[in-house]
Parts: structure tokens; sequence; C-alpha cells
């Protein structure tokens, strides 16, 4: 006999709950970045309650300053024209179906429970996957997917990140304080061009003016580790290691594997200006169990996200590609 939907729910709660909610670590269980983001809530972490657009207020020193002495006219001009990045909402979702027929074939409480945790398992893994693939993605104009750090970090100056274009933001002297940054040289990974991307995307001196995290992937990773083992100039970076992940920590950043990094790539990353923004409501919500129209009493229940990657200063991160 197929479970009612009340024991579809009470099954469901206790898979959540089970072992101190052990299951939700499936959402984080794939990629670092998402982990240290969403589930440590590391950098930017916002939980918009709605609004057409998420809006992000830009960081960057571009304001009117200047000695001045007794008597002297100062200014009050706002130099700026664009104070915040609008990224818009993305929404994805993950779907575990159990069909009648399945059920009448795993006859037996113990059975029938073992295939709904594993449905249950199959939503959260596709969704986290899906969430995960799009976190590097480049720019393409027009994207259901999260806006990816390859467009944060694209030089042609009319695609836009956060609904800005690179020259939407010009300062006095020139420069563009929302460009974004990628080395395309064709070189091997090395101690020198890591410490040259953390340079690249050096905002400001002093603390929190470089990247502190650097991921690449494992392949390159791999040779990065090798390079500080020998010269033993590295520390393991243990809050990495207990979320089950590989990283080393290197002349204070972070330097981390992630395996949906694209190949040949490497970023730079400071968090005190990337982060996540998620609507209150769609942290990883699900839906009660229903009935699929039109089948033969089969029933569903969805798994959404609803929120984007997002950075309140596009010059704090650099993309590195071409490495071997």
């Amino acid at each position: 006999m197929s479970l009612t939907f009340a024991e579809l729910e009470s099954v469901t709660n206790d898979y959540f709950m089970a072992d101190g909610g052990k299951a939700v670590d499936i959402y984080f269980d794939d990629s670092w970045l998402m982990t240290y983001g969403v589930e440590d809530k590391k950098g930017i972490w916002e939980r918009p309650d709605g609004g057409e657009h998420i809006r992000i207020p830009l960081e960057y020193d571009e304001q009117v300053s200047g000695w001045y002495v007794r008597g002297d006219t100062i200014s009050s001009d706002d130099r700026e024209s664009i104070n915040a990045a609008r990224f818009e909402w993305r929404h994805c979702y993950g779907n575990a179906t159990v069909r009648r027929i399945d059920e009448l074939k795993n006859s037996g409480e113990y059975a029938e429970v073992k295939l709904v945790t594993q449905r249950l398992s199959g939503a959260q893994k596709t969704i986290t996957k899906l969430i995960a693939d799009s976190l590097y993605d480049a720019y393409t104009g027009s994207s259901n997917r999260l806006d990816g750090l390859r467009a944060c970090c694209s030089e042609t100056s009319t695609d836009k990140y956060g609904n800005i274009a690179e020259d939407d933001l010009v300062a006095a002297d020139g420069t563009k304080p929302w460009e974004g940054i990628t080395t395309t040289t064709s070189e091997s990974i090395s101690l020198a061009v890591l410490r040259t991307m953390a340079s690249g995307a050096k905002i400001r001196s002093g603390k929190g003016g470089k990247p502190d995290i650097i991921v690449t992937t494992e392949t390159l990773w791999n040779e990065v580790a090798d390079l500080l083992e020998v010269q033993q100039r590295f520390k393991e970076a243990t809050e990495v290691a207990d979320a089950g992940f590989t990283g080393l920590i290197f002349e204070g950043k972070k330097v981390v594997a992630d395996d949906y990094v694209p190949s040949g790539y490497a970023f730079g990353i400071n968090t005190n200006y990337w982060g996540f923004a998620v609507h209150k409501n769609g942290l990883f919500m699900r839906t009660k169990w229903k009935v699929i129209p039109d089948s033969p009493e089969d029933r569903s229940l969805k798994i959404y996200f609803d929120g984007n990657q997002v950075v309140s200063n596009r010059k704090s991160i650099i993309a590195h590609s071409n490495l071997s």
C-alpha cells in the first residue's frame, strides 16, 4: 500500500531532521565556493523579501575630497551617477517524483521510505549541481542562470554585470571603477602568478584590499600544492578541510580546488565585495508532495532556489585563463 500524504510529509521531515539535519549538507557537498558563500554566509549575504531586482550598493572610493584652509569653500558634489548594481532574480528547482508503480514494487514500509529518501536526495543533488555549475558562467547577454564570475571579469566593455557596463561608470581621472579584469596570458601556474593575480585585483592598500581566496581546478591546485610543499611555505586551510574540500593557505589567501572551475582557470576573489543574495523564501525551500495531474497517482515534490551571486566592486575579482 502506498504511503499517504501525511506519511510522505512525515518521512520527508524526518529525512531533513535526521542526524542534526545532515541531509542539508548535500546542498554543499559539490562546490566549496557555494559552501563558503551560502552555507557559511561569508562575504555579502543578503536575504531580500522581494523587489523587481536584487539591489547591491556599490563600494568604491570616487567621491570628492581635498585639503582646505580657514574660510575656504568646499565641495558637496556627488560624483556617483550610479550607486547600486541591479542583479536579476535567478530561479531553479530540483524535482523528486515517486511513481505509484514504483511504490507498489517497493512493498513494505521500509522499502517505501528508502524509495522516498532516495528521490529526495536526488532532487537535492540535481539542484546543487545546477547552481554550482553556473557560478563561473561567462557573459551571454541573456541567461536564466547565475551571473557567473567569468561574466564579472569580462573585459569586453559592453558586457554588463549587475546591469552596469564598464563605460557606464567613469571616474574623474578617466579610470573605470566597474572594470572587469581577466588575464589571458598562456603560462604555467606558479606562486608568482598567484601574487600577480592578487595585485591585479588590489583595490586599496591595507587590510582587505586584495583577494583573500583563490579558486582553481584540482589539476592546477595540485601544481600549487607541490610548489608550496617543496618550499614548505603553506599551512593547511582547516576551515576548508573541515567542510570536506581541498585547500591551503598561502600568504594569507585560501587557495582551494573547486571541480566547477573551468579548465585552465583560476579566480581571485575578495570576499568583502562578493557573495550571494537569496530570497527569504528561496533558500532550498521545498513544497509539499502533490499528485501530478493526469498521472496514475504519481506524486512529486519541488525544491526551489531563488537568488543570485552578487558583487559590489567588480574590480575586486580577477580571472586568469589559459593556465597550465
